[in-house]
């Protein structure tokens, strides 16, 4: 029988693990997923691919804010040039750049269409750019096919879909819609920009983007930082509900928020232990059976080890005030030099499930960790 939550679970997961960056190919990242929040990836109803996208396509919006707009309309100009570069290949330009579902990293989609990959390489390597070709080879309904990609490596990642010349007029479809996908020849998306962007200069701004020096910088090439990855394990613990017998305050992100201002207003100096604070149940969106666990394989690479510390043992702290935890485990826990800030953790933990208590929201509590970086 179907289940409509976990399906929205798992088309959230999916597309958190592909936003990310975690996983590249949409059936992966259902898998995946499913594994994850069930420890089972045989389920029979995962999500559409169109439904993770649209959560992609949600998650884009929110952390990106007003900066997809102008990374979009700058994606959709570097198409151009290199449509222009490339025309004696016919190419079309595909995907996200043209539909508008872009986010963080996205590449820019080209079909190619050439009886040599290695003659649409070398026109890019004489206009000085570095490419390097990928054959992938596909099994489906048992018939085995090779697909060709050439891929570019710059301030917005190209790939070009090679194909043969007599596939030109060729409809593809599109795994997610089955449809025919949306595609743009060089005299469609030229005018498709102009219609779009009537207020700037086409050639004008082409001609910055050939003087533009390409940099480490910004924008979407950049790897995602600590802050929009906090909101992006933290947004979805506002659907995950809680045993209200331990929890009487109501969902995960509540309850992280409260804890997260008890501790701000006890050691508002202190970075590690109120970034544990506002952290510590994030695995509660991932694997409620194991949320400690898996909160701390989210956040490997963006957290201190004392942050890790208070993580990893905080249930044990809960233990420990109990009198419910082992003697070994106690002598380790107490033994550790952050022994005092895992109880005054843990006892944030068991004040903060007030019902109706007045707390940040999700943004400014992410502000405040923004000003201990400044």
């Amino acid at each position: 029988m179907s289940d409509p939550k976990l399906r929205r679970e798992i088309a959230l997961r999916a597309a958190q693990l592909m936003y990310s960056r975690d996983e590249q190919e949409y059936f992966a990242a259902k898998r995946k997923a499913a594994r994850q929040l069930v420890g089972d990836d045989r389920i029979r109803d995962l999500p559409s691919n169109r439904e993770v996208r649209e959560h992609i396509l949600l998650l884009s919006q929110l952390l990106e804010g007003e900066s997809r707009g102008r990374n979009l309309q700058t994606m959709r100009l570097h198409a151009l040039r290199f449509m222009r570069l490339l025309a004696r290949f016919r190419p079309k330009l595909i995907g996200s750049v043209l539909t508008g579902h872009i986010r963080k990293n996205s590449d820019i989609d080209l079909h190619v269409f050439s009886n040599s990959d290695a003659v649409v390489a070398e026109a890019l390597e004489n206009a000085g750019y570095e490419c390097r070709t990928e054959r992938k080879r596909v099994s489906k309904h048992g018939e085995e096919r090779i697909f060709t990609h050439i891929h570019v490596d710059g301030k917005f990642p190209i790939e070009l879909s090679v194909y043969a010349e007599n596939k030109a007029s060729f409809i593809f479809k599109s795994s997610i819609t089955l449809k025919a996908i949306e595609r743009a020849t060089l005299p469609q998306l030229e005018e498709f920009l102009r219609a779009e962007y009537p207020e700037i200069d086409l050639e004008a701004e082409l001609e910055r983007l050939e003087m533009e020096e390409v940099s480490d910088g910004d924008d979407m090439a950049d790897t995602i930082d600590a802050t929009d990855h906090f909101r992006l394990l933290l947004a979805p613990l506002e659907g995950v509900k809680q045993n209200p017998k331990y929890h009487p305050e109501g969902d995960a992100l509540f309850h992280s928020l409260q804890v997260f201002q008890l501790a701000y207003n006890l050691r508002p100096w202190d970075e590690e232990f109120v970034v544990a604070a506002l952290l510590h149940d994030v695995g509660k969106g991932i694997d409620n059976k194991d949320h400690v666990n898996a909160g701390l394989e989210a956040l490997e690479g963006y957290i201190t080890e004392r942050t890790k510390f208070l993580i990893a043992h905080h249930m044990e702290a809960h233990e420990y005030h109990d009198g419910t935890l082992g003697q070994r485990a106690k002598s380790r826990l107490a033994s550790d030099e952050n022994f005092e800030d895992l109880m005054l953790l843990s006892e944030c933990d068991r004040n903060g499930r007030v019902r109706g208590a007045q707390v940040p929201t999700l943004e400014e509590a992410l502000a405040i960790l923004t000003q201990f970086e400044a």
